[in-house]
């Protein structure tokens, strides 16, 4: 036993006062000191306003940043309260930011339903920051207080480095008009606790204010940026409520429109009230619960489900969330059994064939809701469960039997979409289910066009995806064979823009790149498993190579996405033209190759500029099989001398919508498309 443990006893014992715990453990409160924890005390102030929104008495809430590094929130609310509260002796006021667990969101009647639950929001930030100064406009008055880290007093100067002198009470500033009422905040972080590069993101204050301003219609959130010499602002109101936000949301073309979800219902639960004698008596009480849900099928096959409790994100989700897909998926199934979409023997659809290009916004009110944690990201009261997945399933079946007009036909396509995706993941599933009973030592493990590499670093390997089988013959000679692979393809992929994913899997091509690449596809796709680090595309420097590519990346993008994501496909560009030079000098390159037309212009004046001559006609490449390997090798797939496009992900999400309206199964926009645009093509440029 150490010296420390024998002498081990109560006086070793600390007991932390009021905010001096906050201090000891921020992390406790904030989740942490960094950004984020410096986000979340902006948030902490935000709500409040928010929650005088909820209640009606709030329309405007206004956040700025200031040089200085404080952040100063106002709104139009009713203000907190001024007058004195009589068990503690304190101006209202004055106990919201100095004691934790006081505020009037404990079932006294000032909130129905509200963010704030804890009663420690207000109280953290003040303890937390060198400075906050409070303003009230009420009763026909400013009222003024000032905290540094967390002791009320009076700061002589600007800043939270001016002298400070303890001082308890309100202090009474301008008149003002009796209806003119609003409550404005700002602080200085405390440097003493948060980290040096602790700062606030302006990004993340647009989407989230942008993110209220959609679930409180017809609040105005707006945004100044002091830090610099011109001011900026940014506003957010929204009349639609969660409808325009699911629109919002969504970035594919839609199969139906926004769908609402709204009903209401009740539960009892337990909790400890405190009597008039100051004891804490466990009451049941009646606990109301309103649920609102916002959806909308997309033809794309992402999935986005944001879920809300009083206005506050659940990003982990909880048990409102957990409701909200129980009663889609026992609904859907049961709607696809009675329009006989799914037959007696056909597997249930699942909630990811359901949620495949679906966009949700989830958001439930009640009051004090049970979060875990002061961060609030995760809803632990049960009866939600049962109250959201009932009412989702009683509207949704409502919606399906009698559709309003002009609905019929959308969730039709809806149910559809739904079936289509149940067949692709059971095709997919076989697929993969027949690959795995494959003997490793099989010949057929592969395909037999694969020409692989002998090296099994995956860092280091590439994929060539090559037009043709001439082609291919010259490139098996111009290949570095200890890193680089081959696979053929034959002319033009399946356009799998307009392709169910179990055609797609059917299609002999897209199926071997596929299981070339080894990572899988769509949902499953695991990048860690892919057998090649570079995935690049060889097709001929013309129309129909350009079209080749189109298809290819159009694969890639839509099945096999990290890929793309991480970098890690190319496109090669080989040479258009090759120049032969008759006198090119003792030691200097004899050929040329230019990779444009308007390169060979360049190059041409530049050699009769130096006296330099060629061999007229000047080489045209038609296709990659023209070149011997020496050739290829040395302008097309050599590392130290090619040329590669990399792939970025901004690419690829720019041409989605014109792979829609060129590639998709639309007729008229196409049309449309190419009868307006006829005018801007240049005919020279035009291969033919």
């Amino acid at each position: 036993m150490t010296l420390v443990e024998a002498g081990y006893t109560a006086r070793h014992l600390s007991v932390l006062e009021g905010l001096e715990a906050v201090r000891k453990r921020p992390g406790m409160y904030i989740g942490s000191t960094d950004s984020r924890g410096l986000m979340h005390c902006l948030w902490e102030i935000v709500d409040n306003g928010v929650d005088e929104a909820l209640a009606g008495y709030c329309d405007r809430i206004e956040v700025e940043l200031y040089a200085d590094g404080s952040i100063e929130v106002r709104d139009n609310g009713r203000g907190i309260p001024v007058d004195v509260e009589p068990k503690t002796g304190l101006a209202g006021v004055e106990l919201v930011y100095t004691k934790l667990h006081a505020g009037g969101k404990f079932g006294g009647g000032s909130y129905g339903a509200s963010g704030g639950l804890h009663g420690v929001g207000a109280s953290v930030v003040n303890a937390l920051s060198a400075r906050l100064d409070v303003e009230v406009d009420r009763d026909g008055r400013v009222h003024e207080i000032s905290f540094r880290r967390g002791v009320t007093g009076v700061f002589d100067g600007d800043g939270p480095t001016a002298k400070f002198r303890k001082k308890s009470g309100l202090r009474l500033g301008g008149e003002l008009p009796a209806k003119v009422t609003g409550t404005r905040v700002r602080f200085w972080a405390d440097k003493q606790i948060f980290l040096p590069d602790a700062e606030v993101s302006l990004d993340e204050i647009h989407v989230r204010l942008r993110q209220t301003a959609f679930l409180v219609p017809g609040l105005t959130l707006v945004v100044y940026d002091s830090r610099h010499e011109e001011r900026t602002e940014e506003e957010f109101r929204f009349e639609g409520g969660i409808s325009e936000f699911a629109e919002f949301l969504a970035r594919d073309e839609a199969v139906c429109d926004v769908l609402r979800l709204q009903g209401v219902g009740h539960f009892h639960e337990t909790v400890p009230v405190l009597d008039d004698q100051g004891h804490m008596t466990p009451t049941e009480v009646q606990r109301e619960l309103s649920v609102d849900v916002a959806i909308r099928w997309g033809k794309g096959y992402e999935s986005t489900v944001r879920s809300f409790v009083n206005v506050i994100a659940t990003p982990k989700g909880g048990t409102h969330l957990t409701g909200f897909e129980r009663g889609l998926v026992r609904t859907v199934n049961e709607v696809l059994r009675e329009t006989r979409l799914l037959k007696n023997g056909d597997d249930p659809v699942t909630k990811d064939d359901i949620q495949e290009g679906l966009t949700g916004v989830v958001t439930v009110r009640v009051p004090e809701p049970q979060f875990e944690g002061q961060t609030k990201e995760v809803l632990g009261t049960s009866a939600a469960t049962r109250i959201v997945s009932h009412v989702v399933s009683r509207e949704l079946k409502e919606l399906f039997a009698n559709p309003p007009r002009g609905y019929k036909q959308p969730l039709r396509a809806v149910l559809e979409k739904i079936v289509a995706a149940a067949k692709a993941r059971i095709a997919a599933r076989e697929h993969r289910d027949n690959q795995r009973r494959k003997s490793a030592l099989e010949s057929s493990a592969l395909p037999a066009k694969l020409v692989d590499c002998r090296s099994e670093g995956v860092d280091r390997s590439e994929l060539f995806i090559v037009e043709g089988d001439s082609a291919l013959g010259t490139a098996k000679l111009a290949r570095d064979s200890e890193f680089q692979a081959l696979l053929p393809i034959r002319g033009k992929i399946l356009n799998v823009q307009k392709a169910s994913v179990s055609d797609m899997l059917k299609n002999a091509e897209c199926a071997a790149i596929i299981q070339v690449v080894g990572a899988g596809s769509g949902r499953s796709f695991d990048i860690e498993a892919a057998r090649y680090g570079k995935v690049i595309l060889m097709a001929d420097a013309d129309v129909d190579g350009a079209h080749i590519r189109c298809l290819l990346l159009t694969l890639f993008y839509r099945y096999m996405r990290p890929m793309v994501e991480a970098g890690r496909v190319f496109a090669a560009v080989p040479p258009l033209h090759r120049i032969e030079l008759t006198n090119p000098g003792r030691g200097k390159d004899k050929y040329i190759y230019c990779y444009s037309d308007a390169e060979l212009q360049k190059v041409l004046r530049d050699l009769e500029r130096r006296g330099k001559r060629w061999k007229d006609p000047v080489q045209r490449y038609k296709g990659l099989g023209e070149m011997d390997a020496d050739q290829l090798a040395e302008t097309t797939m050599d590392p130290r001398h090619r040329i590669l496009r990399r792939v970025r992900i901004e690419d690829a999400e720019a041409a989605e919508r014109i792979f829609n309206l060129l590639m998709g199964s639309d007729v008229a926009p196409r049309r449309e498309f190419l009868v307006t645009s006829a005018a801007e093509v240049d005919r020279d440029a035009i291969d033919a």
